[in-house]
């Protein structure tokens, strides 16, 4: 194992022992389960937007370390960020995940250190069944943001 896939391991444990965000944020604009039936993962994420900007984003539920890591790295990555911002870390993310990572990082407008954590989460492309773990609470994220509404 290289020393760069042992800090991504390392870093995907810590969020999975040590969640940023977990938990329930009071007055939120949307909130949305995400379900991944073929293994049984589940979270609620809640999200509040103030004008285009994320305030808070939070998340609850159980699953694989993939998942819940991918939850609290998702929360850390766009809270503050504007919904576009947002919608672009997902597509981004998404690109790392299956694969695409050279797409993922040319497109990236956000801080370096964003690319570099979630590049954490390239080794699952070479496992499609985990895909689904890394980006159920993208997914998650990606409805509240379309349901959200926000405040003024």
């Amino acid at each position: 194992m290289s020393d760069l896939d042992e800090l991504y391991q390392t870093l995907i444990l810590e969020h999975n022992r040590r969640p940023r965000n977990f938990r329930q944020i009071e007055q939120p604009t949307a909130e949305v389960e995400g379900r991944n039936p073929m293994c049984g993962d589940t979270f609620k994420i809640w999200i509040r937007v103030d004008g285009d900007r994320i305030a808070d984003v939070s998340f609850l539920g159980q699953g694989c370390a993939i998942s819940k890591a991918s939850a609290s790295m998702m929360t850390t990555a766009i809270k503050g960020k504007t919904v576009e911002e947002a919608r672009a870390l997902f597509t981004r993310f998404q690109q790392v995940v299956t694969g695409r990572r050279e797409a993922a990082e040319a497109g990236l407008n956000q801080a370096r250190e964003v690319v570099g954590c979630l590049s954490a989460f390239a080794g699952v492309a070479a496992f499609p069944v985990r895909v689904k773990c890394a980006t159920l609470a993208w997914h998650a994220m990606r409805t509240a943001l379309d349901s959200s509404v926000p405040t003024p």
